[in-house]
This record gives structure tokens, C-alpha cells and sequence, in this order.
């Protein structure tokens, strides 16, 4: 128990250290701009602007069709105004059971139980409000609220299970009335085959 309490303390110590990083890069008019970020920074971070990077893979020019390297990018996908120029903590990255050099952003690892199992641990989901927020809007991206899903989650109840319900509890469109829809019988096919498209 006493190890978990100073792992908390630390991550809290590493949440501080991260703020006050943010306020100096502010005050010295520094902007994080994703396509300045490293490929060990990129994954989880915000942009000044509030906009989330990106890491992705790009191909290099060449006559072998190039090397491949990795290339931070500014998403399309917003954060909360509060997490603007955010670089995440390896602190929340461990916390969260992230990967530093991660690409694109998905909804898959919810999919995954050993994942929401850290994500939904209090050391991350109370100390962590950047890897909460970015996986809040893609679960109701698919139709899953967070809270509901940790809950469960807690509750050892199987979160693949309770992810397919919430998927399918959505609304559906009605599909035709019984009769409703004619589809030509096998003869009929034939003849209109036979007598080749109609010229209007």
C-alpha cells in the first residue's frame, strides 16, 4: 500500500511539474505546434491552439520507395479548452497503460480489457484529465459513455460484453414493411436479360 501511495504522490508531483511547464511555455510565449513535437512527444499531446496531435506513418522518397518514418500532425479532433499545449506525462502515459510512440487515434484499445482496466484505475482516471477527455469523446464517439463503462469495469463485469451492448442499444432505423418491397421472380429476370436494357 505504501508503494501505491507514493506512486500517487509521484504522479501528482509529475501532474504539477506538467502545469507548470505549461504556464512557463505560456508566459515565455512558447506555442506547442504538433509538427514541431518528436515522435516521443507527439502521441497525447495538444496543441496550443487546443487541437490534438497526431503521430502517423509517411512514407520517404527514394528509388527502394523510401524509408518510413514517423510524422506528428495536427488532428482535426478538439480537446477541452483546459488542456490546451499539453505534452502528456510519462507519469500518465505509464498510469494509463499507453504507448509513448502510438499511431493515430482510435477507439480499439477500449475494446481491450487489460486497457480499460488502467484507464479506468483511479491513478489515471483521477490524475490523468488528458488521457480521460481524449478517451471520453471517442467512447461517445461509439455510442459508450466512459463513466458507465469504468463502472462496469470496477465491477469485473466482461467490458467487451458491456461494449457491445451499449453499441447495439443505439437507435435503429426500421427496416421495410413486411411486402412492401417486389423483387422480380426468377422469370421475369430472365426476360428482361433476354431482352438486353431498354433503349428511352
Amino acid at each position: 500500500m505504501a508503494s501505491y501511495g507514493n506512486s500517487g504522490a509521484s504522479l501528482r508531483l509529475g501532474v504539477l511539474l506538467a502545469l507548470l511547464l505549461q504556464c512557463a511555455l505560456a508566459a515565455a510565449g512558447g506555442m506547442i505546434t504538433c509538427e514541431r513535437l518528436s515522435r516521443s512527444t507527439c502521441a497525447f499531446a495538444v496543441s496550443s491552439a487546443g487541437a490534438r496531435c497526431v503521430l502517423e506513418k509517411e512514407m520517404g522518397a527514394g528509388e527502394d520507395g523510401g524509408e518510413e518514418r514517423h510524422v506528428c500532425r495536427t488532428s482535426s479532433i478538439r480537446a477541452d479548452a483546459g488542456l490546451s499545449g499539453w505534452i502528456e506525462t510519462d507519469d500518465c502515459v505509464d498510469a494509463c497503460g499507453l504507448e509513448r510512440v502510438t499511431l493515430g487515434i482510435s477507439s480499439d484499445s477500449l475494446l481491450e480489457s487489460r486497457f480499460t482496466e488502467k484507464l479506468c484505475s483511479p491513478r489515471c482516471y483521477q490524475g490523468c484529465p488528458n488521457v480521460v477527455d481524449l478517451y471520453f469523446n471517442l467512447a461517445a464517439g461509439e455510442g459508450v459513455f466512459l463513466p458507465k463503462l469504468c463502472e462496469e469495469q470496477n465491477t469485473k463485469t466482461n467490458v467487451r460484453r458491456v461494449m457491445a451492448e451499449m453499441r447495439s442499444s443505439g437507435i435503429v432505423a426500421p427496416g421495410p414493411e413486411p411486402g412492401s418491397l417486389r423483387a422480380a421472380s426468377p422469370a421475369q429476370s430472365e426476360t428482361l436479360l433476354a431482352d438486353g436494357p431498354s433503349q428511352a
